[in-house]
């Protein structure tokens, strides 16, 4: 399925690519999907805490998709259907006989190719490989980590507490105290690129990140409040500035856990930072020539390709840009 919903955006954004049908009409149908569970095309990504096996694919990577009668025991959801009719599953289970990298739950840089020997799976999360996936992988991933980091935390009804268990091909779980159902959620945050009228960009960093690492600003929003309005708020809660003509640019799920970052530019009428230091540790203005400068001396260090920041920095800045996390 392609759709393009970042126009304007320079570059495609990582995670928001996908190759199949949700077929949302066949998740209620047990007889389909124990038919399919047992057709030998169909196919299974193993998800275990946001990990997946990966091999290497000529100058990329690839998910090692299993056939369902090797899949291991575990919930099942299902992803959705292709083009030429091929099912895909996930299963939540543990992935054995691979070494996992254990900075999946810190911001890294994404793996080489070269790092990824020929014939010999790693177990790997989306900031080290999405970018090296083709568009049904990276799909397939991002679609399974989330509905695995939802379906982890909700194992008991937020109701009355009991059990609840697995029902329309992950999509839902159910209580089996008082029937209730309850549904994958996502949260819905801002990402923000602040310009101002002398042509230049604000970028910031937090307080968890070292010297360098630089994005923009970005941030949750909160339960009644727009969008444009979420924009305006996190920029003045954060550094003090304040913000008009938020222009939407794209968006990007981002399932770590479950958050989907909406890309905007927002234009400053005010430049004077003034810092909430709980929240920011630093930010700067920057030309073009300033961020090429700072990016070529290595003193500043940009989000990676996977990340939506990184496209909104691109955007304005109007072209390709080195110097990764």
């Amino acid at each position: 399925m392609e759709i393009t919903t970042q126009e304007g955006l320079l570059g495609p954004l990582l995670l928001a690519r996908s190759a199949i049908d949700r077929s949302a009409a066949l998740r209620g149908d047990a007889e389909w999907f124990e038919r399919t569970w047992t057709d030998g095309a169909s196919r299974v990504v193993v998800v275990d805490d946001g990990q997946a096996l990966i091999r290497r694919n000529g100058d990329g990577a690839a998910l090692v998709l299993l056939p369902t009668a090797d899949a291991p025991e575990g919930e099942r959801y299902l992803l959705g259907v292709d083009a030429e009719g091929i099912a895909y599953f996930a299963v939540s289970a543990p992935l054995t006989g691979v070494a996992h990298d254990d900075s999946f739950n810190r911001i890294v840089a994404p793996l080489a190719p070269s790092a990824l020997r020929e014939g010999e799976p790693v177990a790997a999360g989306l900031r080290q490989v999405g970018p090296l996936l083709g568009d049904l992988d990276a799909g397939l991933l991002v679609y399974a980590v989330a509905l695995e980091a939802w379906h982890s935390s909700h194992e008991f009804c937020p109701r009355c507490g009991s059990r609840t268990e697995v029902r329309a091909g992950g999509h839902v779980r159910v209580c089996l105290q008082d029937g209730s159902q309850h549904f994958p959620r996502v949260d819905p945050a801002v990402i923000m690129l602040v310009h101002d009228d002398a042509d230049r960009c604000l970028l910031a960093r937090g307080p968890q990140w070292p010297e360098g690492r630089l994005s923009v600003l970005a941030g949750f929003v909160e339960p009644g409040e727009s969008l444009e309005h979420a924009v305006a708020r996190e920029v003045i809660e954060e550094v003090g500035v304040r913000v008009v003509d938020p222009r939407y640019l794209g968006s990007q799920p981002w399932p770590f856990p479950r958050s989907l970052m909406l890309g905007f530019f927002a234009r400053a009428v005010s430049t004077e930072l003034v810092l909430d230091l709980e929240e920011i540790a630093e930010a700067r203005w920057f030309s073009r020539a300033e961020l090429l400068a700072a990016l070529e001396s290595g003193e500043v260090r940009l989000p990676s390709e996977v990340s939506i920041a990184r496209r909104l920095i691109e955007t304005w800045y109007g072209g390709p840009l080195t110097g990764d996390w």
